[in-house]
């Protein structure tokens, strides 16, 4: 029996296993896939928005080379972290079921096996489920809703969807390495929240003519050769050979609605003083708390969640 099972292995996952181990508890952290999983699968190249000592946690100092960590200092970071306090991690064990019992137990099946815990922290993010266009065409091989380096794709037409700071590091990657790009933004201007250092970058390439871009646009259909959409009611297409949809992403809604917890207005219902849910002794922790406005939420400032919601266990014994 544990006191705690932390689902997640990311920043905020490790951040709760911390004061869980502060507070000498019998705890777990599980994960799907390895440790800091979403940031694994970041862009081979990507930089933080953040500096280095705004993603530390435990006190464990993040030393990056530049004003900006990288995807592979985060790496390491974290790794570091992982070790530094010995934290209990099961890496590549899926948590399928979260049941409680009239005893007030958690039964936890994952792939692997069964758990029993006394309670329970979801910390699983948003960045596995990404948000799809619905379109015809968009299930083909050369559609992609994750990026990870450009090099396969010089000389190739490429199109990126969305003018977030997704979109913009991958269109201005892709032209570097010598894909032609054309941008498919559906509002009349890149995002407002595009890193300030960046913003300038993509602004000279648009206007320049270096990346092509269609504002007001929407996707309607995605063939082998070419790509369609709709600009101000008119129909219009672009050779194609692959697209970046870089849409965003979600919370696994399916999941958390399995293990019984309320979704109102595309966001989990939670308490802001404790993050205890509807179902007592199950908890939320980092971005997965935000629902769908992803952009609110951070590591850096879900961090605290961990010791909001050890406090309130610990009030509780």
């Amino acid at each position: 029996m544990k006191d705690l099972i932390i689902i997640g292995a990311g920043p905020i996952g490790l951040a709760c296993g911390i004061e869980a181990e502060k507070a000498k508890m019998d705890y777990l952290i599980i994960d799907r896939g390895c440790l800091v999983n979403s940031i694994y699968n970041y862009p081979v190249n990507m930089t933080f928005f953040s500096t280095s000592e705004r993603l530390e946690i435990g006190g464990i100092p993040f030393v990056s080379y530049g004003a900006k960590a990288t995807r592979r200092e985060a790496l390491e970071y974290y790794r570091r972290v992982k070790e530094a306090y010995n934290l209990k991690v099961i890496t590549f064990e899926e948590v399928k079921e979260i049941q409680k019992n009239k005893n007030g137990i958690f039964h936890v099946t994952t792939s692997r096996g069964d758990y029993k815990s006394r309670n329970v922290i979801v910390a699983t993010g948003y960045y596995d489920n990404a948000n799809y266009m619905n379109v015809p065409g968009e299930n083909l091989p050369k559609v992609f809703h994750y990026f990870k380096e450009a090099h396969p794709f010089a000389g190739k037409n490429c199109a990126v969807i969305g003018a977030g700071n997704s979109g913009v590091d991958v269109a201005l990657e892709l032209f570097r390495t010598g894909a032609f790009v054309t941008m498919i933004v559906r509002e009349d201007d890149i995002k407002k929240s595009v890193k300030y250092w960046v913003r300038p970058d993509i602004e000279n390439r648009l206007k320049e003519g270096s990346i092509k871009s269609y504002y007001n646009a929407e996707v309607t259909k995605i063939t082998n050769k070419e790509l369609f959409f709709k600009q101000k009611e008119t129909e219009k297409k672009i050779k194609n050979d692959f697209v970046f949809a870089m849409t965003g992403y979600h919370p696994d809604f399916a999941f958390l609605e399995k293990i019984g917890i309320r979704i109102e207005k595309n966001c989990p219902v939670y308490s802001r003083k404790t993050l205890e849910t509807n179902i007592k002794g199950l908890y939320l922790a980092g971005v997965v708390c935000g629902g769908m406005e992803t952009e609110k939420l951070f590591i850096e400032n879900t961090i605290k969640h961990g010791r909001q919601i050890i406090n309130n266990i610990l009030h509780r014994r």
